[in-house]
């Protein structure tokens, strides 16, 4: 049977269990994700281990003692013009993929979430369907400006 963890501000990981959220999704994200350091960051804001956190949660999806699928979502501290939730991350173990697992995942963050949710996916990413059939809509052209 599967289960949620939740992890937030009020219930924080250990050091173990972070190292584990990681290292699981800089495996899993593959030519999707990014450095370590960047998933440590964005756990670090969701889980308000950061000067900067504004809130957010990790959802971990585990059958007993297997890690099947992870999703990290940071709240934005804004409304309306910006949605209030960013879905920063989100994984499933490569032998669980076409199980559902990433749908159970989403449903979940979204029943969680307060307030609306964006995420970024890449034009070719395989999860970009599951995205749309649960309602994301791709309205605008994301541009970003490097310093």
């Amino acid at each position: 049977m599967n289960t949620f963890t939740i992890y937030n501000s009020n219930v924080k990981p250990n050091e173990e269990e972070k190292q584990e959220i990681i290292d699981f999704l800089y495996t899993q994200l593959g030519q999707y994700g990014d450095a370590k350091e960047d998933i440590k960051k964005c756990l670090q804001f969701a889980i308000g281990d950061s000067a900067k956190h504004t809130g957010g949660f990790v959802l971990i999806l585990k059958e007993e003692q297997t890690l099947k699928g992870i999703t990290i979502i940071n709240e934005t501290g804004m409304t309306g013009y910006i949605p209030e939730n960013l879905l920063v991350y989100i994984a499933v173990h490569e032998n669980q993929r076409g199980k559902g697992i990433g749908k159970q995942l989403m449903e979940k963050a979204i029943d969680l979430a307060k307030g609306d949710i964006a995420l970024h996916v890449e034009p070719d990413n395989p999860a970009k369907k599951l995205y749309e059939k649960l309602g994301f809509e791709n309205k605008y052209l994301e541009m970003r400006f490097k310093k």
